[in-house]
């Protein structure tokens, strides 16, 4: 990838959609992750600050120093950042009632509570992409798809009225590997750095002056507190994007890696699943 031209093609790309269908702006969800900065910077340069609203969503459960690493890198490109928490939201859809309180909770024994639960199952990720598991796994997948269903109704309101788009944060690996929620953090009118993979992204992030600190901290799902996203899979950013790489031109892989191999076969086999009715219609 040519850092540079990659760059002012997709801002060009940016320029273009939002003037052709007619918004006024932009909106975007900063997470304090790497994907939401990476696209604020390119957006920043697309259309101008003035023209963005930069909104973070935290709930009951959400990591305080993520809500700073949004703060954080809105402060680095000068777009203002609201804080509009969903927690009243959740409550009110019985969200939290799935289970106990967590308000007055350390975050070291959330996170202890939470492996705990995680570890207890041999393949969670996977049984999340074939909607298997016990009531209590199913239970815990319910809780966290609901958050991001609401935080993209409320980004809806938000960007409809100022008559602006909403921009998603989706990469090509997430995509592949089904990291993303159905009707939620998938249900954007743009997204501009769904075709790179993430290891990609990070050669954006250097280029384009995101934070150090957001740069070299770890990605992680909205899953369960600590967790990341490479512990979710089971394997490294680079190892899967070069096997998704060499599966996209025609490289076969017979090496000592052949077991990786096999577990991304399957990963990307089961996130269909999330559009099973949409993209998956039978013919007749």
């Amino acid at each position: 990838m040519e850092i540079e031209n990659e760059v002012k093609r997709i801002t060009e790309f940016l320029s273009v959609i939002i003037k052709t269908y007619n918004f006024a702006g932009a909106l975007i969800g900063i997470s304090g992750g790497i994907d939401s900065a990476v696209v604020l910077a390119l957006l920043e340069r697309a259309i101008g600050s003035d023209k963005i609203k930069a909104i973070n969503l935290p709930e009951r459960d959400s990591s305080k120093e993520s809500i700073k690493d949004a703060l954080l890198v809105c402060e680095h490109f000068g777009i203002n950042c609201e804080v509009q928490p969903i927690t009243g939201a959740l409550r009110k859809l019985g969200v939290y009632s799935l289970f106990p309180p967590a308000l007055f909770i350390p975050e070291s024994i959330k996170i202890a509570y939470s492996r705990n639960r995680w570890n207890r199952y041999k393949e969670p990720y996977m049984n999340d992409l074939k909607n298997e598991g016990d009531e209590l796994f199913l239970k815990g997948v319910a809780y966290y798809r609901a958050k991001h269903r609401v935080r993209m109704s409320k980004m809806y309101l938000e960007a409809e009225k100022c008559g602006y788009c909403v921009v998603g944060t989706t990469n090509k690996t997430e995509e592949m590997m089904g990291l993303y929620v159905k009707w939620g953090d998938d249900s954007v009118d743009i997204e501009p750095i769904k075709h790179l993979y993430k290891t990609q992204v990070y050669e954006l992030a250097k280029y384009l002056g995101i934070p150090q600190k957001i740069i070299e901290k770890p990605p992680m799902p909205d899953l369960i507190p600590g967790l990341t996203d490479e512990e979710a899979f089971g394997l490294t950013y680079p190892e899967i994007d070069k096997i998704l790489i060499d599966f996209e031109n025609g490289i076969g892989r017979n090496d000592e890696s052949a077991q990786k191999v096999r577990k991304i076969i399957e990963l990307t086999k089961w996130r269909r699943l999330k559009s099973a009715g949409i993209d998956d219609f039978p013919e007749l």
